[in-house]
């Protein structure tokens, strides 16, 4: 039986000294690693070592015995505890089928274990929650285990003593049983797993990692509780979903989680970028890949030879998931000589293949990315140095703004050098907060043909589109073609790319552009009596509160702010509370700027400057292409098309020249 097992904590809970015992335990290392040495056996890249954390998520397969069952076959995967590697510790939750989140029990519950906790429940991951450090002083197992119970959840359960009656309200099945006092050890165990599957239960277990104290508790609850039916998924077309992209060595490794089927090297598979075959398949192993033949439904593997992105759908369902934690703040990367702009910003676009948070942009002078956190920017810092030998400035992190539209329009790309052909007509609509960019085809029936109508798809979702006001990211916006031409002769893959970038930039010429700036909701924890001057301090920075609940002595409140005037409020927080106080922030969502105008203003963005993102377009006259403006399209334009209601109604002319 195949299971995908993640171990997550808030930063210093413990967390790789567990995973190390857990590989010692299966026998596939000798002698546990530390952390503060710089030789544990996940944490193998030399920046996670010097600072004594783990910032890429790495792997390791195990086998461990279960009683009475097949062998569980275990990927082990050790996930970021910093907040700022969230994006890399998400990547990795979405291909997982059960979850270790370590708590300490000298500091009890954390600002990110709760934000943790709260990713868990809402991907619905069955969660097994280890006491960690119980060996130090001020650990107290039943306090902290109240504590989890108020503040995550109450179905967290501490698996110590007569736990049947605890097990069986969690379990409609189970508690009939219970109550007519006919329920055996296996029925117990039986409701016991119905409710771990359906997150109606929270085993809590309690030990000491470092001294290997309640890791066999552990591993035998692991076992006893998880279960997956991937067996029968094998039987499926294939389908799997990737999480990370690793190089190694110059070869750029894709890794996915085979969901369905059974993949073999050289098999050809089906990506958002077309049909890919498969080169290799590897077996991750701590920093090391070992080749192995064929891949099963339910094991995760690393593929070389595949181009797809981390949270694309390969093979029977494509698609593309757009991931839950995304960066609030950009930092301006600047390069110092002898290094230059295009250099950098090829080395930058090789790191958002493997974090597509990064969201690089290219600016006047230097590029743009989207970051977490102060420790991320550091990070990435070191990674341009190790890896590229690049020399940079990190100017101050400002707000990720987004763009989206406020009303309909229609735009246009026609791309038709000596020997190319594409038109596109794109219509543009406002989409739902939060939906990102969606598409669908509208083109009148056999105007043009579905492999021309999947490849426009293709590069709307290929890049990030950026907006005309601020050249932030598009969002929120339904794209829907409504009209488009190819040529029988001299048209080519690589002419829609431009057409259907042309026609997205050509419609946010004419529309009402709205920017969008990010929110945050936070939770804050503190003695009742810094409620006060914590109150205030929040309304001085325009946050929008709720109303506060006390506990004894303890008082939380919630609210909402933008991410711009939150950014450095922990800091202050941390004051205010003598650092007594507890704090989790996470993205809301994006809403319209109220200071549009002048943020505009500030940030001076000249969308007729962008060489790279060309509202106008390429016609063709006596065998020579030129250029027309982008209000001009129009009346150059080979497609006909309504605008309005009847977009669907568009009418084909042939095309001129070539």
């Amino acid at each position: 039986m195949n299971l995908t097992l993640g171990v997550a904590a808030h930063v210093d809970a413990g967390k790789t000294t567990l995973c190390e015992q857990l590989l010692r335990h299966a026998g596939v290392i000798r002698v546990c690693g530390r952390v503060d040495h710089g030789d544990a056996f996940m944490d193998d890249d030399p920046m996670e070592r010097a600072r004594g954390i783990t910032i890429f998520t790495e792997q390791a397969t195990l086998a461990w015995p279960v009683s009475g069952d097949e062998p569980l076959l275990v990927t082990l995967m050790d996930t970021p505890g910093h907040v700022d590697f969230s994006g890399e510790m998400e990547r990795a939750l979405s291909v997982l089928d059960a979850a270790l989140l370590v708590v300490s029990c000298a500091e009890g519950v954390q600002s990110h274990t709760a934000t943790l906790f709260k990713l868990l429940q809402k991907r619905k991951i069955p969660t097994i929650i280890f006491l960690n450090k119980t060996d130090r002083e001020g650990a107290d197992v039943s306090r902290v285990t109240a504590q989890m119970r108020r503040l995550l959840s109450g179905d967290c359960v501490l698996m110590a003593g007569d736990v049947r009656e605890a097990l069986a309200e969690r379990d409609e099945v189970l508690l009939e049983q219970h109550l007519d006092e006919t329920a055996t050890k296996a029925d117990y165990l039986s409701g016991a797993r119905r409710a771990f599957a359906a997150c109606a239960l929270y085993p809590v277990l309690a030990g000491s990692a470092l001294n290997d104290m309640g890791v066999d508790a552990l591993i035998e609850a692991v076992g006893a509780l998880c279960r997956t039916n991937y067996a029968q998924k094998e039987r499926l077309p294939f389908s799997a979903k990737a999480y990370r992209v690793r190089r190694v060595g110059g070869v750029r490794y894709t890794y996915v989680k085979v969901t369905g089927g059974v993949l073999h090297a050289r098999d050809e598979v089906q990506t958002l970028s077309g049909a890919c075959k498969v080169a290799a398949v590897l077996a991750p192993q701590g920093g090391k890949l070992l080749t192995m033949g064929e891949a099963h439904a339910g094991q995760t593997v690393a593929l070389a030879g595949l181009s797809a992105k981390p949270g694309e759908r390969i093979g029977a369902d494509c698609g593309l998931e757009a991931p839950e934690t995304v960066p609030l703040m950009s930092v301006q990367v600047e390069p110092v000589e002898p290094l230059t702009q295009s250099t950098l910003l090829m080395h930058l676009r090789e790191l958002e293949e493997e974090d597509p948070l990064l969201s690089v942009r290219p600016e006047a002078e230097g590029v743009s990315v989207g970051v977490m956190g102060a420790v991320q920017v550091e990070v990435l810092q070191g990674v341009l140095a190790s890896r590229f030998g690049d020399r940079v400035r990190m100017l101050p992190p400002h707000v990720l703004y987004k763009e989206t539209i406020g009303a309909p329009v229609v735009g246009i790309g026609h791309y038709e050098p000596l020997r190319h052909y594409a038109e596109v007509w794109l219509r543009l609509e406002p989409g739902a907060p939060g939906s990102g960019v969606t598409f669908t085809a509208d083109c009148p029936p056999n105007s043009l043909d579905e492999n021309w109508k999947r490849l426009i798809r293709t590069h709307v979702f290929e890049r990030e589109h950026p907006g005309v006001l601020t050249g932030s990211p598009l969002t929120d916006v339904h794209v829907r073609l409504i009209a488009g031409r190819a040529h029988l002769k001299h048209t080519e893959g690589g002419d829609f790319r431009e057409a259907t970038c042309r026609a997205i930039r050509n419609a946010l010429m004419q529309a009402e552009n709205v920017l969008l700036e990010p929110v945050v909701r936070f939770e804050l924890a503190m003695p009742s009596g810094a409620l006060a001057r914590v109150t205030g301090e929040l309304l001085r920075i325009g946050a929008q509160l709720d109303a506060s609940e006390t506990d004894g002595e303890e008082t939380t409140l919630t609210g909402a702010c933008t991410a711009a005037m939150f950014w450095d409020y922990p800091t202050k927080f941390a004051a205010s509370t003598r650092g007594h106080g507890r704090i989790a922030s996470w993205f809301y969502r994006y809403e319209p700027c109220k200071n549009q105008a002048e943020v505009v203003q500030k940030l001076g963005y000249d969308a007729l400057a962008d060489v790279q993102n060309p509202p106008g377009s390429v016609f063709c006259s006596h065998g020579a292409g030129f250029y027309v403006a982008w209000d001009h399209v129009r009346d150059w334009a080979h497609c006909e098309a309504e605008v309005g209601e009847g977009d669907s109604g568009a009418l084909p002319h042939a095309p001129a020249g070539n």
